[in-house]
């Protein structure tokens, strides 16, 4: 079997328009770069079915000149996972704009986090950062928010106290 260039171009263009696409940050490009996959994964069957032949009817026509029928059953597979896989993203999609308002993907917490930890300089510790009584974690439990400004007067008027709001601990 040959191998025709133009659709090896081609399923490499889809795939890279497609993989790029998903790699967007908003939900729409992202809904588009799984379809032009979907469409790249059906024509790669196609392609690998190999060039058209006759029926694969047993007395109909020569063991050699029948197609092979199982690509194009992976096709139609294929065609209805994308088609039910663009339905569910359109829907989550749809949802996101109606609780959000826009499309954009926004960032992990975590990602954020560990993006903060890579930051900080190798030198610095967690003591020099802030103390565990500092540590809002601590008080998630009970609903208590630290605010303000270390350097600003809290409750009893001293500085260095920290303003505290919320409910939990007597406060």
């Amino acid at each position: 079997m040959t191998i025709n260039i133009t659709m090896a171009v081609l399923l490499a263009g889809l795939y890279t328009v497609g993989f790029y696409l998903i790699m967007q940050r908003s939900l729409m490009r992202v809904i588009i770069g799984i379809v032009i996959l979907g469409h790249g994964a059906n024509l790669f069957l196609q392609v690998a079915g190999g060039p058209p032949g006759e029926e694969p009817f047993v007395g109909q026509a020569e063991p050699d000149s029948m197609v092979d029928p199982l690509p194009q059953a992976m096709a139609l597979t294929a065609i209805v996972i994308t088609f039910a896989l663009t339905t569910f993203l359109l829907a989550l999609a749809y949802r996101s704009w109606v609780l959000i308002g826009h499309d954009e993907v926004q960032d992990d917490l975590e990602d954020r986090r560990i993006a903060a930890t890579e930051a900080e300089p190798a030198d610095a510790t967690a003591d020099d950062t802030y103390t565990d009584t500092d540590d809002p974690e601590d008080f998630a439990d009970q609903g208590v928010v630290r605010t303000g400004n270390p350097e600003d007067p809290g409750e009893s008027g001293e500085p260095g106290e920290p303003a505290w709001r919320g409910r939990g601990a007597g406060r």
